[in-house]
């Protein structure tokens, strides 16, 4: 089984990631941002290097997928192949910051490797205010994260609502994460395990 946790930067992911793969005895699949070679460069000069760091991306996405399907395990994915294609690299496309030429090359090579791979059995969205977001970067205080701003994040958040709403490869369980702390308070995380469980076992 294949289960994707997806949302902004900031949302929670990879925490939520950690809890339910703890919970349920799910293997965890983290996103590869230690040693990507491209993201701090990204952040300090994003026209020269964002399409090297969305096929970056991509590569190590799509190999992620199809390892999860060979491993024939329960596998729970921080991020998706998805987000890349439909949130981030059309925003970098629209912001001025990827080319035409880039972003052509970059959504055929995105099709084409979708069109290997099956799409997650649950897909998990974290719904997340800016203010949010932000509190949250800070918090966790990475130093290529500083300079993102509170523009760069409202247009990520509007290509998110606007392909969350279109969603239609499987299974979906929409969590609003403002008003929760699945971190301190063990009643939220649990409601958030339920509403998973009733999605995958059909239970009421």
């Amino acid at each position: 089984m294949h289960i994707a946790v997806a949302g902004n930067i900031g949302a929670g992911k990879t925490t939520l990631t950690r809890l339910l793969a703890k919970h349920f005895k799910w293997e965890p699949h983290f996103e590869d941002v230690v040693d990507n070679p491209y993201l701090d460069d990204f952040y300090h000069q994003m026209e020269r290097w964002s399409f090297n760091l969305q096929i970056y991306f991509l590569n190590s996405r799509f190999r992620q997928v199809l390892q999860i399907r060979e491993s024939g395990k329960n596998i729970i994915q921080d991020r998706t192949i998805y987000e890349d294609a439909h949130i981030f690299a059309p925003n970098l496309h629209a912001m001025g910051l990827m080319s035409n030429r880039d972003f052509n090359n970059y959504t055929s090579l995105f099709e084409l490797m979708e069109s290997l791979v099956g799409s997650p059995d649950l897909l998990i969205y974290l719904r997340s205010s800016i203010p949010n977001l932000v509190s949250q970067i800070h918090k966790r205080g990475r130093d290529y994260e500083n300079s993102i701003s509170i523009d760069y994040l409202s247009r990520l958040n509007e290509r998110y609502e606007a392909w969350i709403q279109t969603y239609d490869k499987g299974k979906l369980v929409i969590i609003d994460v403002d008003n929760i702390d699945f971190v301190n308070n063990p009643e939220d995380l649990g409601n958030i395990i339920n509403r998973i469980d009733a999605e995958l076992n059909g239970l009421f």
